[in-house]
């Protein structure tokens, strides 16, 4: 009997919203927090940095994807152009951060139900987690419907942000704070009130804000006409980083100074608290809560595909590679349900630390698959210039723009090695690419 395959059932407006999705969840509604302790008005740079670095990460997978039909993740590129080790460990790499960023969104949904109800920060945790798990298990069309939706909430809630920052500019309002002005920027110690250091130390959680943005690539088997869908959703992410996180981190600062915003809970929940909305902080709480949500179910998506991926490939058991009647990779999603359930134990376990922890982890893996992208398409242009003459979708300012990436890369695991709130992660992490070397050696032999 056939296997069944993957349904091409994800429409354009899915994968525009669900690229929107990826670039929008917990590390800017509830990180960005952190990062503005850190970094003060600079984390605006630091957004911009690490955005502008990412585009060129997706254009250089949105061109591999579509140099040849039958792509249905980066990983079959990275066994073609790195080698089988390269398909094995990145595809495993990637699931583990996936794994890492759900485990850190349902912890995320735990936090921000304490906001209403005084309940452990496990109990929420897990019953996202099964009602997700549920709700995946149906139809891919499914999925992008949930995602469709999810990402206009958050859309309408940083627009309506936004909007409400520009009007209290305009009108002069004052919170207890004091006036809400542009110069709240500089006000208070400058743009870099914390020197440079402080500004190097928020590069972790800005990393950890963009995880995600290379989803488009994971659902590229299930995309309705790719040629025409994944180059539209990968050429408006410049414009999304702009609105979303440069323009909402802009509002916030100017309407509360940045040294009155507490680290530990959502700028954006603060903000509107602040100005005397306590109805609306309440909605906004809700939003956040949604966005956790919705970053958990993309993680659950790609971790399930991932493992199908690899399954199919003989990179994984076979068990994996298989479909239920609904076309969707029912094994990998139970799988990774139960792993990611790890995370309401670890917030049970350390409340205060957890959420760090896990964050920290999954944006040094995403590193790691992120610089395995910009070298399979290095390799790529070299080996094949005739593939890269008659793209439809070239990556601009290639190869020279993917090295100043790599390099740059490089320099954020060194900055997250400083660190002493990302070292023990940093140095825990090499643990789990020694163990895939090893396992990957063995089954070899």
């Amino acid at each position: 009997m056939e296997q069944p395959e993957l349904k091409r059932d994800l429409k354009n407006r899915h994968v525009q919203l669900i690229a929107i999705g990826g670039t929008i969840g917990t590390g800017l509604f509830l990180g960005s927090g952190k990062a503005i302790a850190l970094a003060g008005p600079s984390i605006i740079f630091a957004y911009l940095i690490v955005g502008i670095a990412l585009f060129f990460v997706m254009r250089a997978l949105g061109e591999l994807l579509l140099s040849k039909g039958g792509y249905s993740s980066f990983t079959e590129f990275a066994t073609e152009y790195l080698g089988d080790w390269a398909g094995y460990v990145t595809g495993w790499t990637y699931w583990f951060c996936w794994i890492m960023t759900a485990m850190a969104d349902i912890i995320a949904v735990g936090m921000y139900t304490q906001y209403w109800f005084d309940v452990p920060q496990w109990v929420p945790a897990i019953v996202c987690l099964v009602v997700l798990l549920a709700l995946n298990l149906l139809t891919v069309k499914l999925f992008g419907e949930l995602e469709f939706w999810f990402a206009i909430i958050k859309i309408i809630t940083i627009v309506a942000l936004i909007a409400i920052g520009i009007v209290l500019l305009v009108i002069g309002f004052e919170t207890e704070s004091g006036k809400v002005a542009v110069s709240n920027l500089w006000e208070h110690g400058g743009l870099f009130p914390n020197g440079a250091f402080g500004f190097l130390m928020a590069f972790q959680m800005v990393v950890f804000a963009f995880v995600g943005v290379e989803l488009v690539g994971v659902s590229a088997a299930e995309t309705a006409n790719p040629q025409k869908n994944i180059p539209s959703a990968i050429n408006k992410i410049p414009v999304r980083i702009l609105l979303f996180y440069v323009g909402a981190l802009f509002v916030i600062l100017t309407i509360n100074p940045w040294d009155t915003l507490s680290a530990a809970s959502s700028p954006f929940v603060q903000v509107f608290a602040l100005v005397g909305i306590p109805v609306a902080a309440g909605l906004i709480n809700f939003v956040v809560l949604t966005s956790a949500a919705s970053a958990g179910n993309s993680g659950l998506f790609s971790t399930s595909r991932m493992l199908f991926s690899l399954g199919k490939n003989k990179q994984a058991p076979k068990v994996f590679g298989k479909l239920n009647k609904n076309h969707v990779p029912q094994n990998g999603l139970i799988l990774s349900s139960v792993v990611v359930s790890i995370g309401a134990f670890l917030s049970y376990l350390m409340p205060e630390n957890a959420f760090n922890v896990v964050t920290t982890i999954s944006a040094i893996c995403f590193i790691w698959v992120w610089s395995i992208i910009l070298i399979s398409h290095i390799l790529y242009k070299k080996r094949h210039p005739e593939l890269h003459k008659v793209s439809i979708f070239k990556a601009p300012l290639t190869p020279f723009v993917n090295y100043v990436v790599l390099a740059f890369f490089v320099f954020l695991l060194v900055v997250m090695a400083i660190s002493e709130s990302t070292r023990t992660a940093l140095l825990l992490t090499p643990v789990w690419f020694v163990m895939l070397f090893v396992i990957y050696f063995m089954r070899k032999k």
